[in-house]
């Protein structure tokens, strides 16, 4: 809860405390009831203005509302009409103090989004593109005369700024609106229960100058994951930039949960996968994606050039260039780094691959995976998988040991589930108990994350010796190193 949410709980159980506990024994003077009065008045008042109306605040504010009635009845009213029954005020007492703790509960279960701060040494800066490609038709809508449309966000070592961290979320309150509820749709909520989100802040500043550097910053691309979004990667975008470098996060338009662009349109998820066919289906994506991701560089290739206009003109080391995705993303990692020839290193955050049949690739790439996806090795002697899915197992495995045994990575964090390499495990403490969090803390799972994530692109992009990855550290306990 913030500051004043709880400032007003606490209020609201001592004025309930006096009326139902101290005050039954004794006749408040006048001069308590008004300060309670102004207190229950002044405090709510303060909480609105100053942080802003939430709907899991509801309950409070309507204790706060009795309570205040109450106190008006006692300063115009002090000898009560009908004296009340013990039992009734030690059920309104207990009923309006219940009503204070489920407001509390929902705000601590649901609260406004605390990112962790990125801990390198530069403020961040970012800005967002939409950018549209004509060289190719948009295969995942009806019309066929629909090119490919991307919106990309940039983070950057930005010089230091005064004022407020840009919000997390678009402030338009209308687009704002219409983006919540295509998340709410995918989540099978009502519009109104993300409705909160709008106070979320990042580390960023909106369009601040780009840091100057004697050289060019090496450049990181982030995939997100199917019907996800680039949003769930801010804080390690973030990390990454205020340690030197440029990050570009892409939303896939149609494969995210929600897309918005910078004219009020506002895309959902629609892309479908066939359960008949999920690896052909799957293939498909992918190779838009990989297409994506080319795209993308181009244009960042443009705006260092100064084809296109910007702040990044001679600013971005494209001969430095590297790529990291969560899940399907992380699969279009793979394939990036195994296609483009720009790209010189790449991570996939516990992502199976899409496409199994290419040759080795020969490029320094890192797997992180969670706990089930490190334990996929049993299904290769589970006669109950299929084995069509064991023989996928079996490949995925010879592939990753290809990459071990030149120089990359498999690395198991222990504790960890899916989203624990994403920013979703900020959202609420109760995406550990839908299991898609792991055991492991979320800001702990995240600084292990973004450490190996910075310590792999630090020795690949900048020359650096690469400490962490080479193998085990003494502060890392959960980090296994896999050898398969």
């Amino acid at each position: 809860m913030r500051m004043l949410e709880m400032t007003l709980a606490a209020l609201d159980l001592l004025v309930l405390i006096y009326f139902f506990v101290i005050g039954k024994s004794t006749s408040p003077r006048k001069t308590t009831n008004i300060l309670i009065g102004a207190g229950l008045l002044t405090f709510p008042v303060m909480q609105l203005l100053l942080e802003g109306y939430r709907w899991q605040l509801v309950p409070l504010y309507f204790v706060t509302l009795i309570l205040l009635a109450s106190i008006l009845l006692r300063l115009f009213r002090p000898v009560p009409a009908v004296k009340k029954r013990r039992i009734l005020r030690y059920i309104s007492g207990f009923a309006l103090s219940g009503l204070v703790i489920l407001s509390a509960a929902l705000a601590a279960a649901l609260p406004i989004m605390d990112l962790p701060k990125p801990d390198g040494a530069d403020a961040v800066g970012t800005v967002t593109f939409d950018w549209t490609d004509g060289s190719r038709e948009e295969t995942l809508t009806a019309d066929p005369g629909d090119k490919r449309e991307l919106v990309v966000q940039v983070w950057y070592p930005a010089e230091k700024s005064s004022g407020e961290p840009q919000f997390l979320f678009p402030q338009d309150p209308q687009i704002f609106h219409n983006y919540i509820s295509a998340f709410a749709e995918g989540l099978h909520l009502p519009a109104f229960a993300l409705d909160y989100w709008k106070y979320a802040r990042s580390h960023s500043f909106q369009d601040a100058p780009v840091l100057p550097s004697p050289k060019p910053y090496p450049l990181v691309i982030i995939s997100h994951g199917l019907g996800t979004s680039r949003m769930l990667h801010a804080s390690q975008a973030e990390n990454l930039a205020s340690h030197g470098y440029i990050v570009a996060a892409i939303d896939h338009t149609y494969s995210t949960a929600a897309t918005a662009f910078s004219d009020g349109r506002i895309t959902g998820f629609t892309t479908e996968l066939s359960a008949e066919d999920i690896y052909g289906k799957a293939r498909v994506i992918g190779e838009i994606w990989t297409e994506d991701v080319e795209f993308v560089l181009n244009q960042l290739d443009s705006l260092n050039a100064g084809r296109i206009e910007s702040d990044f003109t001679g600013k971005i080391d494209m001969n430095n260039t590297g790529i990291m995705g969560h899940s399907f993303g992380g699969a279009t990692a793979y394939n990036a780094a195994y296609t483009i020839g720009k790209i010189k290193a790449g991570i996939n955050m516990d992502g199976t691959l899409i496409d199994l049949d290419r040759d080795q690739l020969n490029k320094p790439f890192m797997f992180l995976q969670s706990d089930d996806s490190a334990n996929m090795t049993e299904a290769l002697d589970d006669p109950a998988v299929p084995e069509e899915i064991r023989e996928r197992f079996a490949k995925e495995r010879q592939i990753a040991r290809y990459v071990i045994e030149r120089g990359g990575q498999s690395i198991h964090i222990k504790g960890t589930a899916h989203f624990n390499f994403t920013d979703l495990q900020f959202y609420s403490p109760l995406i550990k108990y839908l299991g898609m969090t792991g055991s492991i803390d979320g800001y702990r799972g995240a600084y292990l994350v973004n450490r190996y994530v910075l310590d792999f692109f630090d020795k690949y992009l900048k020359g650096g010796a690469g400490e962490l990855i080479n193998g085990p550290h003494a502060d890392d306990p959960e980090i296994d190193f896999q050898k398969l």
